[in-house]
């Protein structure tokens, strides 16, 4: 911590911002966010916009379940699993397990039948309020939808109901309670089309400072982010490879944000011209799966001053020219570094970074 990563962060998406290039920010601080809010240069202030939860009075809002294409719904129905996996079971000891996954698919699928849309709140009304789930169950056309409802649910008792009921609710509990996140993730129209942003290269500020966001909350926004970013990357399958426009995603303390699927974002975003510049303190912070992510796929390691464990492991990426002594020692502001450039890996260097 205190050794420049945010900084340096920020100058690279200045100089995209100067470059007239299209990227986002996600920002758990929010000191970067306000800065480069603060930078923009006239010709580009049509093209910003600025994400704040903090900001009550004016909730931009952010549907999990918004897709332009019915094939889209699987995906981000198991996102938002590997979501609430990651909230609430980490460890994968049972919180949540097949059987929550089953009727979270279930209840996802009913309301999003419904052409008017639907949110991730909506999900526990369709258990709750029996009208509710009527209404929905007029546009399924899904037969194991059906059959799930009008078999398995009307054959169980109403006291094993209310038993797994109180369970299933729960998890969903910490955003309908809050009215910030209520406000964003309830809105069934996002107010910013993120293909929209990737192609026509704008910029998005997003600041999730979890001083006034609150952590959980933090957290949540920050993975609907990353999963709204590689559900519309991946949408980018219908125009050709050469018709996809570059865009950055930067992400300032990842570990936060980075569900079972980061991996696969890792390894397929490049196709779609997703760029991830991603940064956290220690890899330990990472899943096992995630960190064999990143050491496998990225092309680029910047290396700032590092505690021991962390200086065995990253040296090997640097030698023959810098070892782990010199990893431990890097002063504040500077970096070692190795880049892919062309599709070769150069040979490692030390560089100082813009105040």
């Amino acid at each position: 911590t205190g050794t420049g990563k945010s900084t340096f962060l920020e100058n690279l998406a200045l100089q995209d911002m100067l470059n007239g290039d299209g990227f986002a920010f996600i920002d758990p601080h929010g000191d970067v966010a306000e800065k480069l809010l603060s930078m923009v240069p006239k010709e580009r202030t049509e093209d910003i916009v600025y994400f704040c939860p903090a900001d009550m009075d004016y909730p931009l809002g952010l549907n999990l379940f918004e897709f332009d294409h019915p094939d889209q719904q699987d995906f981000l129905i198991q996102e938002a699993i590997n979501m609430l996996y990651k909230l609430y079971d980490p460890q994968h000891q049972g919180i949540i397990g097949p059987r929550y996954e089953h009727w979270f698919r279930m209840a996802s699928r009913t309301i999003m039948a419904d052409p008017a849309g639907a949110t991730f709140i909506d999900i526990p009304k369709v258990f709750t309020d029996n009208q509710y789930a009527k209404e929905k169950l007029a546009f399924v056309k899904d037969k194991i939808v059906l059959d799930f409802w009008n078999k398995e649910m009307a054959q169980t008792s109403d006291y094993h109901k209310s038993e797994v009921l109180g369970w299933f609710v729960s998890k969903f509990g910490a955003f309908m309670a809050n009215e910030m996140m209520r406000n964003i993730i309830g809105q069934t129209k996002s107010s910013f089309d993120i293909r929209d942003i990737m192609d026509n290269k704008k910029i998005l500020l997003v600041n999730l400072s979890k001083g006034r966001t609150g952590e959980l909350n933090s957290k949540l926004l920050g993975m609907i982010f990353v999963m709204k970013f590689q559900a519309a990357a991946m949408s980018r399958a219908n125009i050709p490879e050469s018709e996809r426009q570059d865009f950055c995603l930067y992400v300032d303390e990842f570990q936060n944000f980075s569900t079972d699927s980061f991996a696969s974002i890792l390894s397929e975003a490049r196709k779609y011209r997703l760029n991830l510049i991603v940064a956290n303190q220690f890899t330990t912070q990472l899943t096992d799966e995630i960190r064999d992510a990143v050491f496998g796929n990225i092309g680029t390691i910047v290396s700032f001053r590092v505690g021991t464990a962390d200086a065995e492991f990253l040296a090997k990426q640097f030698t023959p020219i810098f070892d782990m002594d010199d990893l431990q020692r890097i002063p504040n502001g500077n970096m070692i570094m190795r880049m892919l450039i062309g599709g070769i890996p150069t040979q490692p260097f030390s560089m100082a970074g813009l105040p």
